[in-house]
């Protein structure tokens, strides 16, 4: 199945995005490869993962880490949850990017089903001045009701350039994750 079939089989068109990117996203948590719809852990990814895509000689790029069934698929009123975004990334060295949203492990709550983490790129026409200010990896504030749609249009980013998505649901690293985000 290509990368638009499965994109559009998860129904991350239309519900994320209004078209799937043209390149898949290499997205690797240690050795667990991030493989277009294949199911990992919280448990696997509770450290953020190396990325890397196609570019363009003196690009910048936004990643975006979303999941869009917050908190559930069947149920997305906090549609999408910010799980990472990185803007005016030089080519694809993250380390050079500037962090918006720091990165927080998946964290779909108990009995919630599979949810659809779902990485995108975004090539930039130019560095970029965001008005957003920075979300510590401690908080839900700022991160809940995001759009990467919305994000993009703002920006003029136009459509993804790369992307790519794993399902997850709950195992017990979740609490964790929920204790450090504990009372926001």
């Amino acid at each position: 199945m290509t990368l638009e079939a499965k994109f559009k089989n998860e129904e991350i068109v239309p519900d994320v995005i209004d078209q799937a990117p043209k390149s898949t996203l290499q997205v690797a948590f240690g050795a667990n490869q991030v493989s277009l719809g294949g199911e990992l852990t919280p448990t696997q990814v509770k450290y953020s993962p190396l990325v890397s895509w196609e570019v363009e000689e003196g690009s910048h790029y936004t990643l975006i880490f979303t999941d869009p069934d917050a908190p559930s698929r069947a149920n997305p009123i906090r549609r999408e949850f910010l799980h990472w975004l990185v803007v005016n990334i030089p080519g694809s060295d993250l380390s050079q990017g500037q962090v918006l949203a720091e990165y927080l492990s998946s964290a779909p709550p108990k009995d919630s089903g599979l949810h659809r983490y779902t990485f995108l790129v975004y090539k930039q026409a130019k560095r970029v001045d965001f008005e957003e200010k920075s979300i510590p990896d401690t908080t839900r504030e700022g991160r809940r009701h995001f759009s990467a749609r919305k994000f993009s249009e703002k920006y003029g980013f136009g459509h993804p350039v790369a992307g790519n998505f794993y399902l997850a649901q709950w195992d017990e690293y979740v609490e964790e994750v929920n204790k450090k985000l504990a009372g926001t």
